[in-house]
């Protein structure tokens, strides 16, 4: 990962400042840059690519600033996947060294970092919404170059302490995480829920738009949130306004990394260093999104395939759906293309009704999909998160309110949590998978 040189920098200045505090424990910035060089002298020469599957993200995090040391690729997994699937993913993607165990650490001379800014510094699985993880890489300079444009944008700094509340193996945490490393800061990061210590402490938080809520009202240090994954609706923004808390939203994919930021409220527009075009068919109203930018990842390890396309100018895209769009415009993205419902003829975008129904009091969160029909090809299908959802005639009402004729669910249903990305975000297609075979913990509203 491309930040150890980072780490022994803020060692060798602020060598007591805590680096990271985690479930198990804390490590200074001195003892963090003791270990990485530890467990890089035990790394080095073992191979060129680490799988790295930890449950502590303290020892994660060690071991994958130790592999960045030692010019070792490493790539972060699930530390939940079975043995078997594990090995399956990992050979898949070109693996040939594992860690499953802390590192251990080797004496010996200090290590003295080369990085290149090409070099291949960071690995880690995606999913997207439909659970089959891929292995995406990206270069040293698509992550490390960003990191000034989003000091600035976010005012995250070394004074910061950062939490990052989601598993590393997620890009957008994993980034959290390496960011606030570069930065000097101190990352929380606890593995799960935070417990309410970590909570007082953090003056900043990388988190997605239905966390945000709750962390506003247990984390009363907060004065930054960095907030991605999904749209983030005004209500929202307007709350941690009001919260004295500065946010900064943005759209990006594993793939892409950051495409666009809203830092006021004003809407989304190119982060710097990015050009956007929205590409539509004829007769169609929305277009993907194609990104050109130095923050672009390499592509997929061991030729998986995946939505990730480019074509000869340098332009890329995963699919995404936007509104037209000219530079200088804002951005309304409004999901992705394979997640689009083709309905009697009409597109239905998941995303536009989702916004609208997600406001429903009771609606912890929703997921919209298509479910197969005789004649129409398929009905617009709304899942509802909660113990207790809001009645069926109150969604419908909402619904007959705020949407057109086509987008409105003919099929309501509702289960006590949506399964989830490591992102956090609603995993579609899984929702739809379990709605397919008859899952038991979703049941039909009346």
């Amino acid at each position: 990962m491309p930040v150890a040189e980072h780490v022994l920098r803020h060692a060798a200045g602020s060598p007591s400042r805590v680096a990271l505090r985690g479930p198990l424990g804390s490590l200074t910035y001195g003892e963090l840059a003791g270990r990485v060089q530890g467990g890089a002298r035990y790394l080095k020469g073992r191979g060129t690519l680490a799988a790295i599957a930890l449950e502590d993200p303290v020892e994660l995090l060690v071991a994958v600033l130790a592999a960045d040391l030692a010019g070792v690729t490493p790539l972060v997994g699930d530390h939940a996947w079975s043995p078997e699937r594990w090995a399956r993913i990992t050979a898949a993607a070109g693996a040939d060294l594992r860690v499953r165990e802390p590192l251990p650490y080797v004496p010996g001379a200090p290590l003295v970092p080369e990085p290149r800014p090409g070099d291949r510094a960071w690995a880690c699985f995606t999913s997207g919404s439909t659970g089959r993880p891929r292995a995406v890489v990206r270069t040293r300079a698509s992550w490390t170059h960003s990191f000034p444009y989003l000091d600035e944008l976010a005012g995250i700094g070394a004074d910061d302490v950062v939490l990052v509340p989601g598993p590393l193996v997620s890009s957008l945490y994993a980034f959290a995480a390496v960011h606030t490393l570069a930065a000097g800061a101190t990352a929380l990061v606890p593995g799960g829920r935070p417990a309410a210590a970590l909570l007082r402490a953090a003056t900043a938080v990388h988190v997605v738009p239905h966390r945000l809520a709750e962390l506003l009202e247990q984390a009363p240090g907060l004065r930054t949130a960095v907030v991605g994954g999904a749209a983030l609706s005004r209500e929202a923004r307007d709350r941690a306004g009001r919260a004295g808390v500065r946010v900064l939203s943005y759209y990006g994919a594993t793939e892409l990394s950051f495409v666009a930021c809203d830092a006021d409220g004003g809407g989304m527009r190119p982060f710097p260093g990015v050009e956007i075009e929205v590409r539509a068919e004829p007769g169609r109203r929305l277009g993907e999104v194609w990104a050109r930018s130095p923050w672009l990842a390499d592509g997929y390890l061991g030729g998986a395939a995946g939505p990730l396309r480019r074509d000869g100018d340098g332009w890329t895209t995963v699919g995404d759906l936007a509104e037209p769009y000219r530079a200088g415009q804002v951005l309304r993205v409004r999901g992705r293309g394979d997640g689009a419902i083709q309905t009697g003829g009409a597109t239905v975008v998941p995303e536009d009704v989702e916004a609208v129904l997600r406001k429903v009091p009771g609606v912890g969160d929703i997921v919209v999909i298509g479910s197969p029909h005789p004649s129409l090809g398929s009905v617009v299908t709304a899942v509802v998160e909660g113990a207790s959802p809001p009645p069926r005639a109150l969604l419908e009402a909402v619904a007959r309110g705020g949407l057109d004729v086509a987008q409105r669910p003919r099929r309501w249903y509702a289960v006590p949590a949506l399964p989830r990305t490591g992102s956090g975000k609603p995993a579609r297609g899984l929702v739809a998978d379990r709605l397919a075979g008859g899952d038991p913990e979703i049941r039909r509203l009346a």
